[in-house]
């Protein structure tokens, strides 16, 4: 079973350098000229639960070419098993017909946190793209990649809900003695 879904557009911005300090120590207050580029970045994301393992990939727009190709990536990468897709939406009826071994299991409108994968955006947003300055797609995919990477090593098996808290132990115990 694999949860995939698409995380975008993540548009690269640049934030100029900071402002230098006065000369008599206090920091120099500046506007914030905050600028986005013209191109947009969609990523393309497929977890597999069972042992926690993603596979992502970038585009350059959220159509069913790309989509395809990412399909295509998850089979490449399952190459002897029967792949089911948990996915909120599906533009490929064509291209799954030529591919019998992937199923898709479409999940509810408005029922996006059945999806795994909304859960592991959050934690991929935050090795990725939180706090960075992306001057082109290129640096975009290059975070991916090695965000990809770093959360591959270090995945474990993803389970429905809360796992229990463990039982408190006391921290001192008195004795009494009259």
């Amino acid at each position: 079973m694999i949860c995939a879904d698409e995380l975008g557009p993540v548009i690269p911005r640049t934030f100029p350098p900071a402002p230098a300090w006065s000369p008599d120590g206090h920091r120099i207050k500046a506007e914030l000229d905050y600028s986005r580029g013209p191109e947009k970045t969609w990523v393309y994301g497929g977890l597999r639960p069972a042992d926690g393992q993603a596979l992502t990939m970038t585009a350059s727009s959220p159509n069913s070419v790309f989509y395809q190709q990412f399909l295509q990536l998850r089979e490449d990468a399952n190459p002897d098993r029967k792949i089911w897709i948990v996915t909120d939406n599906l533009s490929t009826r064509t291209w799954l017909e030529d591919h019998p071994r992937i199923h898709h299991a479409f999940i509810p409108v408005g029922a996006c946190w059945l999806n795994l994968q909304e859960g592991w955006w959050r934690i991929f947003r935050k090795a990725a793209l939180a706090s960075q300055s992306f001057a082109n797609p290129d640096d975009i995919a290059q975070a991916t990649t090695l965000a990809t990477h770093q959360l591959n090593s270090r995945a474990g098996p993803w389970t429905w809900g809360r796992t229990t808290p463990p039982t408190r132990s006391l921290r001192r115990r008195y004795v009494y003695l009259l």
